[in-house]
């Protein structure tokens, strides 16, 4: 169930990604959740604010998603930020702009809608930047608002990350993927 492949690097320009990298490596195996934070949608506010600067118009939409965008959730104390651009897979368009205030790319996933995933300068952030009509960032959305307003699967989703946390994984993926199930359930139930 745990895979034990090391770190690969960063695939060059145009190349695809389905293989860890290595910011997704966990050094003890173990997932860190924490209890909610307030502070969380403060910076993620800050961020959004640092990105809608740097590309002004060409930030067409910036969310917090994930577990540090739901009030009361568990979660691994890293800033999620979706990011919609006209095309994701132009970096020409964003990226310089957005290295340029200090993010990085760690991830290039043309096979997985054309994700970008960039780490932020100052904050524990994780910036995923998808192409404008993209399906994922309303499956994203959606769980958030379910999570938000279910409290039956707010609970179920934080027993299901905290057992699943306490087991051991060599990455973070591995973790995300096995939590898929139950998300695919509280998804059906969103509508």
């Amino acid at each position: 169930m745990v895979p034990t492949d090391g770190p690969t690097p960063l695939p060059s320009r145009g190349a695809t990604s389905t293989d860890t990298t290595a910011h997704e490596l966990l050094a003890d195996g173990r997932i860190q959740l924490v209890e909610y934070d307030p502070k969380w949608p403060y910076l993620f506010q800050r961020e959004a604010d640092r990105v809608r600067e740097a590309l002004g118009t060409r930030a067409l939409r910036l969310e917090h998603v994930g577990s540090t965008a739901v009030p009361g959730m568990v979660a691994n104390p890293c800033v999620d930020m979706v990011l919609v651009v006209p095309d994701s897979a132009d970096e020409s368009d964003y990226l310089p702009a957005l290295e340029k205030v200090g993010y990085t790319l760690v991830a290039r996933e043309p096979e997985r809608h054309e994700r970008r995933l960039l780490s932020g300068p100052d904050v524990n952030v994780n910036v995923h930047v998808f192409s404008d009509g993209c399906d994922e960032v309303e499956r994203m959305l959606r769980f958030r608002d379910r999570l938000r307003a279910d409290s039956d699967d707010h609970a179920h989703y934080v027993r299901t990350k905290r057992e699943l946390a306490a087991l051991g994984w060599s990455r973070v993926r591995d973790y995300a993927d096995a939590k898929s199930e139950v998300v695919a359930e509280i998804l059906t139930r969103a509508g």
